[in-house]
């Protein structure tokens, strides 16, 4: 397979990563589904960021013309991809910002081991939003799955597109005009 034709098939395999990434980052601002949180600033404020999935992880996808800055993109892709998957996890480690029995917001699994995310009797703890902690599970585990694919392809790009492009040359067929 050439070179362009890999970046190709890459480059389209990381569009819906990229979207799923985008759209779970947007509805962290939408705890349990529900838009009468978003009024609060605390929730706000406490909120993963939005941009936890850099852009750069967007660059790896434009390879150019010049292998060099295909292998450039994709590591920095790479480091974006490593950069989400960590932020994913501290989401998921500190849990959701929740309204509790005891009256008021915080977050009661911040600083847990992650034993809260399979035990469902501690889940209870938090009255409002609706099933936020499910919520908060599946939206970081959704990116923390979405940025160890977008690593590997990225990777992948860096490695047999990059590399070997940079070695081996690229399959485009020039002709030579011998005079």
């Amino acid at each position: 397979m050439c070179t362009g034709k890999c970046s190709l098939c890459i480059a389209i395999s990381l569009y819906p990563l990229v979207l799923m990434s985008i759209l779970c980052n947007a509805l962290l601002f939408f705890p349990g589904w529900s838009v009468k949180y978003i009024i609060n600033p605390v929730n706000i404020k406490t909120s993963e960021c939005l941009c936890e999935d850099p852009l750069v992880i967007r660059l790896s996808i434009c390879t150019g013309h010049s292998m060099f800055f295909s292998i450039v993109f994709a590591a920095v892709g790479v480091a974006g991809a490593v950069y989400s998957f960590i932020v994913s996890l501290v989401g998921l480690s500190s849990g959701p910002l929740c309204f509790t029995d005891e009256g008021k917001w915080y977050k009661p699994f911040n600083n847990s081991d992650l034993s809260y995310v399979t035990n469902h009797a501690t889940w209870t703890q938090c009255k409002e939003p609706k099933e936020v902690v499910q919520f908060n599970i599946g939206l970081f585990i959704s990116l923390a799955v979405a940025s160890v694919l977008q690593a590997l392809l990225c990777a992948a790009q860096e490695v047999i597109n990059g590399l070997f492009g940079c070695i081996c040359g690229t399959c485009n067929k020039q002709v030579l005009n011998v005079v």
